[in-house]
C-alpha cells in the first residue's frame, strides 16, 4: 500500500481461476464530504476492455403499466430496473414479509421457537378467524410457531399473523414496534408499520420498493435454512383443508421461490419475488398494479428479463481476499478484505462488460478490529451504467497494537 495526498490506496485482488487486472488509474475520493476528512475511499480502476459503453437491454412490454417497479441482483447489488424506487405505497400482504423477518430474528436470537405453542385468545378469535385470507383459528387452539410461520408465508393468513405477535409481543401495538426496529437496523427509510398483516389501517403501513428489496436480502442471507423452510411453497395443508400461495412465480418461473404477493382495495396488487438460477439471485418488487393478471405476467417478464438479457461475470469466489484497508493503532497496519460469497457482476449479454471496480470504507479503520465485521464495500460498476455494492469484510483479527508494535509501525510509516 501507498500513501499520497492523506488518501489510503490498495490493490484489488483478482481470484483464480481469473487472470489479473491491470491497474489502470487511480481515483482517491472522500466519502462523507469534506467534514469527513478522516473517511477514504480506496479506489482501483480496473479496465476490461475497449469500445463503447453498452446500452441497458430494453425492458419488456409487460412492464409498461406498473406504477412502482424494481429490479435487483443481489450477487452484484446492482439495479437492473427501477420505477419510482422510493415512492412509499401500502403493501397490504407483503407487509407479512417483516412479520416473519422479526420471527426469523427471534428465532435466531432464542428467544423464539418453533415448536412451542400459544393459544388462541377470545378477543384474537373474535377479531381475526376468517378475516381475509385466515387459518380459522378458533378461541382455545393451540398453535405452533412453525404452523403460524408456515400459514403466514404460504396462506397468508391474517389471524395467524395476529396470533403470533399476540403470542410473542403481548400486543400487536408492541410487535409492530418490533416491526418497526427491524425496519430502522436495515435502513428501511421510507417504510413504517403499524400492523403484522397489512390489514387496512388508513395508511400507517406503508413502504418503498428500495426498502423491500432491503427486506429480502436481509431475510435470505441472515436465514437461509428458515427461507427455504417457511417461502417457496405452493400449498398449506390444515384442519383437512388445503390453501393455495398466490405467488406468480413459484412452479412457473425456474429458480422461483417466494416472496409474498399482497393486495387490498386501496393497496392494489402487490408482489416482493424473488428467483435463483446457477448461485444468482434477483429480487423484484411489482406495486400497484390493477388487476392479479397483470401484476403475473409483469413479474414473470421482467424476472425472465433479468435471467435472459444479463448474464453474470465472475469476480471473487467465496472467501477471496478481494483487497485491503488500512488499520490505525494495531498490531497489523492492514487487514484483508473478504467476501463470505461468490462476487458477481450483471452485464448486458450484448456485449456488455465491467468498466470498474473501486473499494470504499471509512478509514483507516481503528484497531481493534474483529474478523468478519463488516468494515468496506466493493463498487461495482458496468458498461451499461449499473453501478452496485457489495459488503466486504475483515479477513482476520487485528488486535490493538503493544509497545513494540507501535514502534515497528512508526518506523516502517517513517521510512515510507
Amino acid at each position: 500500500m501507498t500513501r499520497s495526498a492523506g488518501y489510503t490506496r490498495a490493490r484489488i485482488l483478482r481470484a483464480d481461476p481469473l487472470t489479473p487486472i491491470p491497474v489502470a488509474s487511480w481515483l482517491p475520493e472522500v466519502i462523507g464530504g469534506q467534514a469527513l476528512r478522516k473517511s477514504l475511499t480506496v479506489l482501483s480502476a480496473l479496465l476490461l476492455g475497449t469500445g463503447a459503453s453498452a446500452a441497458a437491454p430494453a425492458l419488456p412490454p409487460e412492464i409498461a403499466p406498473i406504477p412502482v417497479s424494481m429490479l435487483v441482483d443481489l450477487s452484484s447489488g446492482q439495479i437492473l430496473h427501477a420505477r419510482q424506487p422510493d415512492l412509499p405505497f401500502l403493501p397490504a400482504s407483503v407487509t407479512k414479509v417483516m412479520t416473519a423477518y422479526v420471527a426469523f430474528e427471534q428465532i435466531k436470537r432464542g428467544t423464539l421457537k418453533p415448536d412451542q405453542e400459544y393459544v388462541v385468545s377470545a378477543a384474537m378469535a373474535r377479531d381475526w378467524q376468517g378475516k381475509g385470507t385466515s387459518l380459522y383459528l378458533k378461541a382455545g387452539d393451540k398453535v405452533s410457531v412453525d404452523l403460524l410461520l408456515r400459514g403466514i408465508t404460504t396462506v397468508s393468513a391474517n389471524d395467524g399473523s395476529a396470533v403470533l405477535a399476540e403470542g410473542f409481543a403481548g400486543s400487536l401495538p408492541v410487535w409492530a414496534q418490533l416491526m418497526n426496529a427491524e425496519a430502522r437496523r436495515l435502513g428501511m427509510s421510507n417504510s413504517h408499520f403499524h400492523t403484522p398483516n397489512g390489514w387496512p389501517d388508513e395508511g400507517q403501513t406503508y413502504v418503498s420498493a428500495r426498502d423491500l428489496v432491503r427486506l429480502a436480502d436481509a431475510l435470505i442471507d441472515r436465514h437461509p435454512v428458515l427461507y427455504r423452510r417457511y417461502f417457496g411453497h405452493k400449498y398449506l395443508t390444515w384442519n383437512g383443508a388445503t390453501g393455495r400461495n398466490h405467488d406468480p412465480m413459484i412452479g412457473v418461473v425456474p429458480g422461483a421461490d417466494g416472496i409474498k404477493t399482497g393486495y387490498t382495495r386501496e393497496a392494489g396488487y402487490n408482489f416482493l419475488g424473488s428467483a435463483e438460477r446457477n448461485g444468482r439471485r434477483l429480487v423484484m418488487v411489482i406495486a400497484k398494479a390493477t388487476t392479479p393478471q397483470e401484476r403475473g405476467a409483469a413479474a414473470k417478464a421482467l424476472m425472465e428479463w433479468g435471467f435472459s438479457a444479463w448474464k453474470a461475470q465472475s469476480l471473487f469466489a467465496p472467501g477471496t481476499s478481494v483487497g485491503e484497508a488500512q488499520v490505525q493503532g494495531g498490531a497489523r497496519r492492514s487487514v484483508t478484505l473478504v467476501s463470505p460469497k461468490a462476487v458477481q457482476a450483471a452485464v448486458p449479454v450484448d456485449g456488455g462488460k465491467v468498466v470498474s471496480l473501486r473499494i470504499a470504507y471509512k478509514g483507516p479503520l481503528v484497531a481493534p478490529v474483529k474478523e468478519g465485521d463488516r468494515v468496506a464495500e466493493l463498487e461495482i460498476l458496468t458498461s451499461a451504467g449499473q453501478a452496485g455494492r457489495v459488503p466486504l469484510y475483515a479477513g482476520y483479527s487485528v488486535a490493538q497494537a503493544g509497545t513494540l508494535d507501535r514502534l515497528v509501525n512508526g518506523l516502517v510509516a517513517f521510512f515510507r
